[in-house]
């Protein structure tokens, strides 16, 4: 699995409410996708620079995101304003837990691959439409893109075009590790979203249940 610099869904804009967070991986990188209470999105590190607990086993308070394990508690830019054991501590500006820069389009949360959390161009052309769930299939990155290819088409945004149950949906791939790869599915136009939500989970068996074409000439 080769990472490339880019832009990937790692999240349903919905699923991530105000006041709540949830882990993920991009490339086998951990990550914390977390939301503050004024409704911005915040995608890092998983990690807090203390003792390495992840973050999202802890809490979010405000607009700062602390750890579970000693309550460490950190601002929008990952910088640590709080140290409940040292309440009178200047906190030094060294410590500050590895930020993504990410964006919200399409009802997705997408995240560029690069450490940093300066601003970038967003992902052209952005999507649109209605966010429709996500799945997670059981296959290298690689493989489920070269699957989505048999049918789908290639954007420049990093996403797949093409129809499910007759309804225009976009496929936006998460390189989750090197054998599991996410799914998350964009209604692009006028469709039954039970019935696209049905066809994306017959999609995922299929690949699951196809061989790959290194198993089949084993």
């Amino acid at each position: 699995m080769n990472l490339v610099e880019g832009w990937y869904a790692v999240a349903i804009a919905d699923d991530i409410e105000p006041g709540t967070s949830a882990g993920t991986r991009l490339f086998d990188r951990e990550l914390v996708v977390w939301r503050d209470l004024a409704g911005v999105s915040h995608v890092w590190e998983d990690r807090c620079p203390h003792r390495g607990m992840r973050l999202s086993f802890g809490f979010v308070r405000g607009n700062h995101i602390a750890c579970l394990y000693h309550g460490w508690a950190y601002d929008t830019a990952g910088q640590c304003r709080a140290i409940p054991a040292h309440p009178d501590l200047a906190v030094p500006e060294t410590i500050k837990v590895a930020t993504y820069h990410s964006v919200e389009a399409g009802g997705l949360i997408l995240v560029h691959s690069s450490l940093g959390a300066e601003a970038l161009p967003p992902p052209a052309p952005a999507p649109t439409g209605h966010a429709l769930r996500s799945l997670y299939v059981d296959l290298a990155p690689d493989v489920v893109a070269e699957r989505l290819l048999q049918d789908f088409t290639a954007r420049d945004d990093g996403s797949y075009a093409g129809t499910l149950a007759g309804a225009p949906v976009l496929v936006f791939l998460q390189p989750f590790t090197a054998t599991r790869t996410g799914l998350h599915l964009v209604l692009a136009g006028p469709g039954d979203a039970v019935a696209v939500s049905a066809a994306s989970e017959a999609l995922r068996n299929a690949f699951e249940a196809s061989p790959t074409a290194l198993e089949a000439a084993e």
